[in-house]
């Protein structure tokens, strides 16, 4: 049976060789992550001048006509020109103003009663949130 102290050593052999391991993996991660961004910008760049090509050549060349000569696919070439395109901002309705449509009769008017206003029931006066009465409704 081994000892404490051979457990611990055996141990400690395990745990370095593991974190030599997660070391080298957390290195090759950050290094294929930086590469990647790197590349993703490149792919970016020529994308966005791949775009700019088809919008200068569009009035010589038709999308179709390029997808024959350059065997590239119809949709990968509008992808690009849609690329270099500036997208569109929607239009902001304008505030306060209701666009649907109702098929309901409009409410009739509130009727004007001049009688004295009754005074408000137990039941009508609002609780506060703590559960306790306003005290703005008590004193009306």
């Amino acid at each position: 049976m081994p000892t404490a102290e051979e457990i611990e050593r055996r141990v400690a052999v395990a745990d370095e060789a593991r974190s030599e391991r997660r070391s080298a993996a957390a290195r090759r991660v950050g290094d294929l992550a930086e590469r990647h961004a790197e590349l993703a910008e490149q792919l970016g760049d020529v994308e966005r001048e791949l775009g700019e090509v088809l919008a200068e050549s569009g009035d010589v060349i038709e999308i179709d006509e390029l997808a024959v000569f350059t065997d590239v696919p119809v949709a990968e070439l509008t992808r690009w020109l849609n690329y270099a395109k500036p997208s569109r901002t929607k239009r902001k309705k304008p505030v306060g103003v209701n666009h649907t449509r109702t098929t309901q009769a409009p409410k009739p008017a509130a009727s004007h009663e001049t009688a004295q206003p009754k005074p408000a029931a137990a039941q009508d006066i609002p609780f506060a949130r703590s559960g306790t009465v306003s005290t703005s409704a008590v004193a009306s």
